[in-house]
């Protein structure tokens, strides 16, 4: 039962985050959307912010451990910002709030793990260090979070995964130029 309760305020808070501002959003609001009673929110929660907190990190734990290996680098970055894109104004919300700073949190760790499970996976036939894998997986993972950051900060009035798919398909070979930039370097 508890953890029925538990998911039933999660639900009811992503659903209302979808519909207006986070800061508009009331304990009241979530226990009569999901039906229960004040004692039980506190039960599970100290406040809405640590929902929120329990919420990102949760999804981004879950990211990290479903992840399949993308075939491409924008599938990879594509991947990485599936929960963004799939409730735009709940994280529009967040971006605008004072819990914004969460929400950056989370867009690292998931861009973050993403971006290096791919170079890990993509860089297998090059002899490059650690170090270099690590300031790759920096660029790429500073690119996304910028393009992210960009579409939020400009109202997202534009398809961000049409610009990512663009940006990839301008940039195509970078990678493997870096890639043989380094192994070059370490023979």
């Amino acid at each position: 039962m508890t953890s029925f309760t538990k998911n039933a305020i999660k639900t009811s808070f992503l659903k209302l985050l979808n519909e207006k501002q986070l800061s508009k959003i009331t304990v009241k609001d979530i226990v009569e959307d999901c039906g229960i009673n004040r004692n039980s929110f506190y039960y599970h929660f100290n406040d809405i912010p640590s929902l929120l907190e329990e919420i990102l990190i949760e999804q981004a734990d879950e990211f990290v451990q479903s992840q399949a290996k993308p075939d491409s680098i924008y599938e990879c970055l594509l991947s990485a910002i599936s929960f963004a894109l799939d409730n735009k104004t709940a994280m529009m919300h967040i971006y605008n709030s004072a819990n914004k700073e969460m929400f950056e949190q989370y867009l690292n760790r998931v861009s973050q793990h993403t971006v290096s499970e791919y170079i890990d996976a993509v860089s297998v036939d090059y002899n490059i260090s650690d170090e270099d894998k690590g300031v790759i997986t920096m660029y790429y993972k500073s690119l996304l979070v910028g393009f992210v950051v960009d579409w939020l900060g400009g109202g997202m009035k534009y398809d961000l995964s049409i610009k990512i798919r663009r940006m990839c398909e301008i940039f195509d070979g970078s990678m493997e130029r870096a890639f043989k930039r380094c192994s070059e370097e370490n023979l």
